[in-house]
Formats: C-alpha cells, structure tokens, sequence
C-alpha cells in the first residue's frame, strides 16, 4: 500500500510547530477513542441501572475546594437534585455512545471534559499536586476532539461528506 507521509503542523500566536506521527498513529486514536467511549458509556449505564444519586457527592465535597460551597447549595436544592440526577448518568450515557460510534466526537468530548472538570473541583483531590484522575480523563477527551478522532472509523467522516455540511460549514467544528 502507497501512503503518504503524515504530518501535524499548526501556527498559533505566532509560534509553529509541527511533526509527523507514526503511520499507527491512527489506529492509537481510533483505540483510544474506543476505550473512552466504553469508560463513559458504562460509568453511565451503571448509573442508570444501579440508582444513582448525586446527593453525597455533592453534599460532601471537601471544604477546600473552591466548588464547596455552590456544591453543596446544589445538593439542598431537590429540583436541582433532581435534574443532576438524571443529567449526569444520560449524558455519560450519550457521550458514551456518541464516541464508540465516533458521530459528534467533539461535542461529545467537550461534554465529558466539561463533565471531568466539574468531577475534579467536586473530588479536589489534589494532595499529590493538581493532576489527578479527573484531570486526566479531561485532557484525553480535549485530545481526542482535538485529534478529530471521529473521523477515524466513525460517523462523523460519513456526515462531513453530506451536503448539509457543504450548506453549513460550521457544523464540522461539532464533527470530528
């Protein structure tokens, strides 16, 4: 098979950089993407099968975060209890499903950093410095919109070809 040779570059305030990833490189991503979208996917099935409630988290979020206190005015609120209670396993859910099928990879990815973000002041685990779990899984979800990992195997490279994406340009910054 001929390829041809891969390259990463960019240029962003005024600094360029650029390299060229090994030909399996893709197949990394396309795992990865895999994986995360199994990590969410279950982590929201279980949610939705085993009852979940986001009340002890949230009451119980060490004082010294800086999120202490709205998290804990969210766990006395029942209407927002309520919604939190099903937003977060259907979102993780969807994210879940969105990235294993690789369609709207980086809203899906946006949505677990965002949803990591939250889990990280709300854990504040931070004894051992300011990269824990959560962090981690944030920046491997930024990564994989980044990486366009959809487009590897997934939906999103089927719909990029659509003419809705000709007629709206602005949706391949959802895909991808």
């Amino acid at each position: 098979m001929t390829t041809t040779i891969n390259r990463l570059e960019s240029r962003l305030g005024g600094v360029s950089v650029d390299g060229r990833p090994h030909q399996l490189s893709v197949w990394a991503i396309f795992g990865l993407r895999l994986v995360m979208g199994w990590v969410m996917l279950s982590a929201g099935f279980g949610k939705l099968t085993e009852g979940f409630s986001a009340y002890g988290y949230l009451a119980n979020v060490d004082p010294a975060s800086p999120a202490s206190g709205l998290y804990g005015a969210m766990a006395e609120s029942a209407a927002l209890m309520g919604a939190i209670d099903v937003i977060v396993p259907a979102t993780q859910v969807l994210i879940g499903l969105a990235l294993v099928a690789g369609v709207f990879v980086r809203l899906a990815a946006l949505g677990a950093a965002t949803q990591m973000a939250l889990f990280y002041f709300g854990s504040w685990d931070v004894a051992g410095g300011l990269v824990n779990s959560q962090f981690v899984y944030a920046a491997v979800f930024l990564a994989l919109g980044a990486l366009a990992a959809g487009r590897i195997l997934g939906v999103d490279r089927y719909l990029e070809d659509r003419p809705i994406v000709e007629r709206y340009p602005k949706l391949r910054y959802l895909l991808g």
